[in-house]
């Protein structure tokens, strides 16, 4: 098949499966590098990373401020390498909330939040993110007032977003890796709150 014609029909697994063949089939890399490089991917990827950000976050007004200016350099201070793409870190606020979607396929900073969700990979919720955001959160079960405005950030292979959920009440006494506890996956995507 060639050109787009069908293409969206396709599973991700199946493009990237394609992708793949014509990697090999140009003699750009072999079967057993792709997985290699896979594998070294994968090996420290995990949203722990991402919550880990966030703690420091809460807990660090400084790097803070240097995480919303320059997240690669800020994940960098903590260890975490991120290259390849820029890391652009939004906050949420008691007035605004943050979403987090890939329109034309699903770049995600895999080393911050581990491999990405079947569901942030379909089309409906690509498609519906950027319509209907309000919608899509209520159906991940948040129901955020009328007046909290909500911002879609569209990733791509050049930038990549990473939310910064509201600390949780409560928590103020915490050590940061007892708050990183309180951080999920998908609150570091926008599609729950902390």
């Amino acid at each position: 098949m060639t050109g787009t014609a069908g293409h969206e029909e396709l599973p991700v697994a199946a493009r990237v499966r394609r992708l793949e063949e014509r990697v090999i089939a140009a003699g750009l890399a072999t079967d057993d590098e792709l997985d290699e490089v896979l594998a070294g991917l994968f090996a420290d990827a995990s949203p722990v990373n991402g919550a880990r950000i966030v703690a420091r976050a809460w807990t660090d007004p400084a790097f803070r401020e240097r995480l919303l200016a320059d997240g690669n350099a800020a994940a960098a201070e903590l260890g975490f390498a991120v290259s390849g793409y820029r890391l652009r870190v939004v906050a949420n606020t008691t007035q605004s909330h943050n979403l987090l979607v890939c329109t034309l396929c699903s770049c995600y900073p895999v080393s911050l939040l581990g491999p990405s969700p079947s569901w942030y990979k379909s089309f409906a919720y690509r498609a519906r993110a950027v319509r209907e955001p309000r919608a899509v959160l209520s159906e991940f079960g948040v129901r955020l007032p009328e007046g909290v405005e909500i911002s879609v950030w569209d990733a791509s292979a050049e930038t990549r977003y990473l939310v910064l959920p509201n600390r949780p009440a409560g928590t103020e006494g915490l050590a940061e890796d007892e708050l990183a506890r309180h951080v999920t996956r998908n609150g570091l995507i926008g599609t729950a709150t902390v």
